[in-house]
């Protein structure tokens, strides 16, 4: 096999391992806490800065959704989702909308963490991640020889 094919094949690999995880993931957040993988990233990225509040406009690139679906999200987890975040109008930009997490928030992040962990953990004892990544990486290696 070429190492253009054994790097094509190595990637499909890494994707479909980070399809399955991130399917277990929002399958788990579902269960336990009638949350979606989306919603947890919103609070991870939201408690991660200093200030504990984004632009939606930042939170959309950081979870990777359009801006309709980021704001559609951004009031469902403000008024569905018990408070978790509020939305609020940016200081100078009347245009501008920005979420911070709330202290229920914060508290919703504690108890969603351990079961990402927890999912995370035994995803990773599987082994497929880092047979994947180290054949990704030689396959990379491969193909870049000078």
């Amino acid at each position: 096999m070429s190492s253009e094919q054994n790097l094509i094949t190595t990637w499909l690999s890494f994707t479909r391992i980070h399809a399955e995880l991130s399917n277990e993931l929002d399958r788990m957040l579902q269960a336990r806490h009638q949350t979606t993988l989306n919603e947890f990233y919103v609070l991870l990225f939201l408690s991660n800065t200093p200030e504990k509040k984004l632009r939606l406009l930042e939170l959309q690139q950081l979870v990777g959704l359009s801006q309709s679906a980021m704001s559609r999200l951004s009031v469902r987890m403000e008024n569905k989702s018990c408070g978790v975040i509020q939305r609020l109008g940016f200081e100078n930009d009347r245009r501008g909308v920005c979420a911070t997490i709330t202290d229920r928030g914060e508290i919703r992040l504690q108890e969603i963490l351990d079961t990402v962990n927890e999912t995370l953990e035994k995803s990773f004892k599987k082994g497929d991640i880092d047979t994947v990544l180290k054949l990704f990486v030689h396959a990379k290696d491969e193909l870049f020889k000078e």
